[in-house]
This record gives C-alpha cells, structure tokens and sequence, in this order.
C-alpha cells in the first residue's frame, strides 16, 4: 500500500508512545510517515516521530489554527490525529477547511463535539437515554456550591467537584470532612484529590466559571475504548485497576454486554465517530454510572491494539474510506503501563 502521512497532536501527551506504535504497527504493513506537534520541544513524540512541530496553544485560536494548517498543507498530511481536549472544538468547526488542503481530521462534527465535550450537557443526555448517572448539579458560587453538596448528603458522604470541561484529573477535587487529613499529609504524595470544604473556598472564591457538584462513586473505574463508523461498531470495556494521576497503569478486560449496550446507545444517540472513549465508575450498590466522554483518542487506547483491534489505525483507514479488516478480540489480554526513558545525545536517541 502507498505510504501515509499522518500528524498527531499532543506529542507530550502520555499517550502519545501507544498512539504511535498502534499506528506504525498496522495491520497492513502500511509504511507510515509520523509528524507530531506540541506546544513545548523537548517532548517523548519528538524524538519517536518522523518529524516535529511546536505550536501555539489551542488557546490563541486563529493563529493555532494557521499554524497547524500550515503544516498540513506544507507536508501533505492525510490524516490528522488530534489528541489534546482544548484541540477538539476549535478543529472541529473547521473540518471542511482541512478538507479542501487534502487532510482528514479523527473527529466528530461540532454539534456533537459539543454534547460530547460538556460534562454537563452529556449526563443530562444519558438522564434522558435511562443510562445510569451519577447525581449532579451545575453551580457558579460557593453558597450554591454548598447546597448542592448537603443534598448530597454532605458532611456525611464525600462529594465530587469538577469544571464540566476537563481532561484527566484537573480541577476535580473530593469534598470530604472525615477523611484523616493529618494522615493523608505524612502517607501519600502531595496530589492527593481530597480537600474540605473550607479549604476549597481558598481556591476557588465565592463566584467562578461553572463547575459540577456530583455524587461520588467509590468504586472501580471502568473505561470504554470505542469505534464507530457507518458498517463498524467496536465497544471495549476496561476495568482500571491502577490509577496514577488520572492515568491507567494496570488495566484488565471487562466484558460487559450492559456497558457495551450503554455504549452503542450514546454512541449512535450523539453519532460520535472514529475512535473516542467513555468513562463510568461503580457507586456503592454496584451500579456503574457515566462521568464522562473522551471524544477523541484516550490515552491508554494502545490496549485495544493489544486486544486484536486496533481502533486508532481503524480510524485513520475509515477516515480514508477504506474497508476495515476482520479481527478476533482477545478478552484475557491485560495491560501494565511501565516508566520508560529516552536518553539522548550527540550520538542519537536510546530507549528503555
């Protein structure tokens, strides 16, 4: 098959290792050519790519967007890859834009990027789909802030606070009043989640951007791998066993026909498509709830590659309207995420 050229954002990204070997390992032996982008430069995706861009944060919209096109147009990329959540609605928007220089873009259409994206706009979604979610509220000031949380069943119960856009563990913090904080200070590292309330008013102040007051879920976190398109529809659950700063480092299959239903439910309801992901955590009856949508590429994506599905090439091939091979899913596959290093210097890269 001719070679591809494909540009992946979020070069920094922890995902970004699984994300390039899913891709250079396809089931086509398809020669690839990677391009990668990032808004810093000493990055993993730099040195594993074929060649590396920085750009502007997402942030400065018009130029982010000139810049990447440029790219784009200048190395005559097929396929883009954007793996940053600030990435997703700005691009999104302009999917025509890419079109017109010869460039597919891994994402949804923007009315459903915006469901998707929204936290709050997706669990009301679900409320009405009868998918199972946990109870919340939209506040913008403490004294409403409080409220939410006693019906909750705060100072009792624990109460999880989020900005309904997010990604991986920023801005969440777990209201609990009885949690031995004296402990939590000399037993585990200085990232620990949990707060009291009143220390959470430091933070934050009595008016800010709306955030969700939730019901928190003590049980296990259960992650969704999904692929959609017009003839394919692939639905992996993983139970997260161990989790480090928002990232998966012990995951396990979890073959649940209920989950998988839930997912083809959203899916086709918001009518997601290429590669994208939902997380649900148990609450204390053993009920598994939504919390949210990843409507691009997750980070522990490389799993499903494992597994004898590998929805991030999927996706690049549906992108260009190629038919997607047979698979076989291997359900007793497990992944352990490990630290590895790159050493460089003047005589090249060395991996471990």
């Amino acid at each position: 098959m001719n070679r591809i050229n494909i540009l992946v954002s979020g070069a920094g990204a922890p995902g970004i290792v699984g994300t390039i070997y899913s891709l250079r390992n396809n089931s086509d032996n398809r020669p690839v050519k990677i391009f990668t982008t990032d808004i810093k430069n000493e990055v993993v995706g730099k040195y594993l790519s074929d060649e590396f861009f920085v750009i502007p944060r997402a942030l400065e919209e018009e130029k982010y967007l000139q810049v990447v096109l440029d790219i784009c147009k200048k190395k005559n990329i097929d396929v883009f890859i954007p793996q940053n959540t600030s990435e997703l609605l700005i691009l999104s928007k302009e999917i025509k834009l890419f079109e017109k220089i010869g460039s597919k873009i891994i994402i949804s259409d923007y009315p459903q990027m915006i469901v998707a994206n929204d936290k709050s706009y997706l669990l009301k979604k679900c409320c009405h789909l009868g998918i199972p979610y946990p109870e919340f509220y939209l506040v913008d000031n403490f004294y409403d802030l409080t409220k939410a949380a006693e019906l909750l069943g705060y100072p009792n119960r624990p109460t999880l606070v989020k900005p309904p856009n997010s990604n991986g563990s920023r801005g969440i913090r777990i209201i609990d009043e009885n949690r031995n904080y004296n402990q939590l200070f000399y037993n585990e590292k200085p990232t620990s989640l949990f707060v009291k309330l009143k220390h959470l008013y430091d933070l934050i102040g009595e008016k800010f951007n709306p955030l969700l007051v939730m019901e928190f879920l003590p049980g296990e976190e259960i992650t969704i791998d999904v692929f959609r398109d017009q003839n394919v529809f692939v639905s992996i659950p993983r139970k997260r066993e161990e989790v480090k700063s928002g990232i998966s480092f012990i995951n396990s299959a979890y073959k649940s026909d209920e989950l998988i239903e839930y997912s083809k439910i959203l899916s086709d309801k918001l009518d997601l498509k290429y590669c994208f992901g939902y997380q649900f955590k148990i609450n204390c009856n053993g009920i598994p709830k939504i919390i949210e949508c990843n409507p691009r590429v997750q980070g522990t994506m490389i799993y499903s590659t494992f597994m004898g599905f590998n929805m991030i090439y999927a996706s690049v091939k549906s992108a260009l309207g190629e038919k997607i091979a047979d698979f076989v899913l291997d359900w007793e596959t497990k992944l352990l995420r490990y630290w590895g290093a790159l050493g460089i210097n003047q005589n090249g890269v060395y991996k471990i």
